[in-house]
């Protein structure tokens, strides 16, 4: 049996003021300068690519375990960023960040709109041989690094007996999604997904696709991103119980960049005092 190989997608954009992460900006409703929103994404991006190497490291580690009497699958790290130019300043941040557990490509996606950018970005990858593209955005630090690593056995096993591959999920936190990946041959893209005016939320608008193509899907549970400050509110408690979390729960990934940007800046997790509590009285009596 020849072996495949498949392709992790890291889908950004270079950490820039003003182009960056604008919705936790001041000027946005936010509460950060545009410096500050690129300096948040940034710390999340290189943690990010640590928690998918890792994540790499065990699929490789798997592949060269189990064979099948051949060559061993090879997983592969994929940046992809436009405009090119940008490109410069992503290889800068990463080599000045290394050395990672392997080497990183680039591709430069092209397109109108997110939707054309997203689908050029995995078609360049299954042009060039990729088995399978799993694919995420760097503003998830809390994705768990066994999302990545089921993600694509689940498209493997769809591989093992479906004629059209498979497609894989996990939900944001407002009805899109922070995981996709699918198989080379699966009758999958993402027009009119992102960049949609029919009001289709972006997660029901890929399982209507799939269930039109009769392709097997695989949900998995659901991960935060951050887009504005709710969204990094919920970040900041869950990478704050994880840095509590990490000294009795093995094999835990902490977001240790972007936790201690966040410290540094004196940002805190307030809520409003809750009236509306749920009464009872009646129970106790």
């Amino acid at each position: 049996m020849s072996a495949k190989k498949h392709a992790f997608l890291l889908f950004t954009k270079a950490p820039k003021p003003g182009v960056t992460k604008t919705r936790l900006t001041t000027e946005k409703g936010g509460i950060f300068t545009p410096e500050e929103a690129a300096d948040f994404y940034r710390a999340s991006l290189l943690d990010v690519a640590e928690l998918s190497f890792q994540a790499l490291a065990q699929l490789n580690q798997i592949a060269q375990a189990n064979p099948n009497g051949g060559d061993p699958d090879r997983y592969d790290f994929v940046v992809s960023c436009s405009p090119e130019a940008d490109q410069k300043i992503l290889t800068n941040m990463f080599n000045e960040n290394g050395p990672w557990l392997q080497p990183i490509l680039y591709i430069n996606d092209h397109g109108k709109t997110f939707d054309e950018h997203f689908d050029d970005a995995f078609q360049q990858l299954f042009a060039d041989g990729y088995h399978s593209v799993v694919s995420i955005g760097g503003d998830l630090p809390t994705m768990p690094i066994n999302h990545i690593v089921q993600a694509f056995q689940w498209l493997e096993y769809f591989t093992s007996y479906s004629p059209k591959g498979g497609f894989v999920q996990a939900p944001c936190q407002e009805c899109g999604v922070s995981l996709v990946g699918y198989t080379a041959n699966t009758p999958m893209d993402s027009t009119g997904v992102f960049y949609n005016l029919d009001g289709v939320p972006a997660l029901d608008a890929y399982i209507n696709k799939a269930a039109e193509r009769g392709v097997p899907v695989a949900s998995l549970m659901p991960v935060a991103d951050v887009d504005n400050p709710r969204d990094l509110a919920h970040t900041i408690s869950l990478l704050k119980a994880n840095a509590y979390s990490i000294h009795s729960q093995p094999g835990i990934f902490l977001a240790h960049r972007t936790l201690d940007w966040i410290n540094r800046t004196g940002v805190v997790i307030t809520t409003p005092p809750n009236a509306e509590h749920d009464p009872r009285e009646s129970i106790d009596a």
